[in-house]
């Protein structure tokens, strides 16, 4: 099965590091993969080594000139498969398939990653209706999409899955030398864009609270986004300036989620959360709210605890809990290791993704056609 991948991100993101999990686990099965990706961006850098790489990023949705290089590489290559990983790849995937002259065209399955619903826009329309399959990656944008007048045929669900080996051999950070903490501090720690789906100004009220309780608590959000700025007012405004850490984009979350004593999601909507599954194959006891495929996760009282999105009081008094008892966090800790193990495992992904391709291979351009869109 030879499949041509597109990333057109510039970021790197969980769907960036899925793309590399699902590129790497086909090559491992000797599976031919080629990937296009942004010229300038962060998975380009990741995948150099190792993979055929095409950098190739359309500058607008319609970038017409993007469209036709990708067209060419189609018809050069004649891949099996055409997986468009992210919006602005749908679109591209879309029109050079649209391009193109060959007789029998790859199908165009598409990575389905948040839970929103599908624009409405004309542009919207038409591209979507080139899917042959939507692989999401929770039941809960599954449900979504059909909502938004997918049939259910062109649907398919496949859990997000991390690589378990890697985990395991990545150092934990040195967190409380690195940031300046007090020694035996508690670290609750949030990896997640500075965006305001991701609802880190939730967890910062609920940080305002938990200090109260225990006051050594320290908590340390990585990652970069708009947000930024609003979130440090916030921070300011509670005078929460030492128990509150914006740490930036790191590259090294695995190590952050082993230095981390409890791992917290504050989303307020969430397609699956791949920072959940990292914090659970480190053996991390989770809060996480309700929003989404978060619940397909995390198992509320055995895994860690669910709390309803945008509820800050509801999520302080889950960290208090948790931060409090030593014992329920291990437990919970050991049971989200079992079950990042069990269900969500990069071979997992992969084999459920070639499960996938091989049946869309064998009846591609299903005859149902997808009604208007929201």
């Amino acid at each position: 099965m030879f499949s041509l991948h597109i990333d057109t991100a510039r970021t790197w993101r969980g769907g960036q590091n899925q793309v590399l999990v699902t590129l790497m686990g086909l090559r491992a099965l000797g599976h031919r993969t080629m990937l296009v990706a942004h010229p300038g961006g962060e998975l380009r850098q990741r995948a150099a080594e190792g993979l055929d790489l095409m950098p190739l990023a359309p500058v607008t949705e319609m970038d017409l000139g993007a469209a036709w290089r990708l067209a060419r590489l189609i018809k050069q290559l004649n891949p099996d498969i055409v997986h468009a990983h992210d919006p602005h790849g749908v679109a591209m995937a879309a029109l050079a398939l649209s391009m193109s002259t060959q007789l029998a065209k790859p199908p165009l399955v598409a990575s389905r990653r948040v839970d929103f619903h599908l624009r409405g826009s004309s542009l919207s329309r038409w591209k979507y209706r080139q899917v042959d399959c939507f692989i999401c990656a929770s039941d809960a944008i599954r449900r979504m999409l059909i909502s938004d007048g997918v049939p259910e045929v062109r649907a398919v669900t496949v859990h997000e899955g991390i690589d378990l080996g890697r985990v395991a051999a990545a150092p934990p950070a040195k967190l409380h030398e690195d940031l300046w903490l007090p020694h035996h501090a508690p670290i609750v720690g949030n990896v997640a864009a500075l965006v305001p789906h991701k609802g880190q100004r939730h967890l910062v009220e609920a940080a305002a609270l938990v200090v109260r309780q225990v006051p050594d608590a320290r908590f340390v959000i990585a990652g970069e986004g708009e947000l930024r700025a609003a979130l440090e007012k916030q921070i300011k405004d509670h005078h929460l300036e030492k128990h509150v850490i914006l740490a930036g984009f790191r590259p090294d979350v695995l190590s952050l989620h082993k230095a981390f004593d409890l791992f917290v999601m504050s989303s307020v909507t969430e397609g699956l959360g791949t920072s959940l599954l990292d914090a659970m194959a480190c053996g991390k006891a989770v809060v996480a709210t309700e929003a989404g495929g978060i619940p397909e996760v995390v198992i509320d009282g055995t895994t860690g605890l669910l709390v309803p999105p945008r509820d800050h009081e509801a999520m302080a008094r889950a960290i208090v809990t948790l931060l409090k008892d030593e014992g329920l966090r291990r437990r919970m800790g050991e049971a989200g290791l079992a079950r990042a193990r069990d269900h969500f495992s990069a071979e997992r992904v992969v084999q459920e993704t070639l499960r996938v391709y091989e049946r869309v291979a064998m009846h591609p351009h299903q005859e149902e056609d997808l009604p208007d869109m929201r």
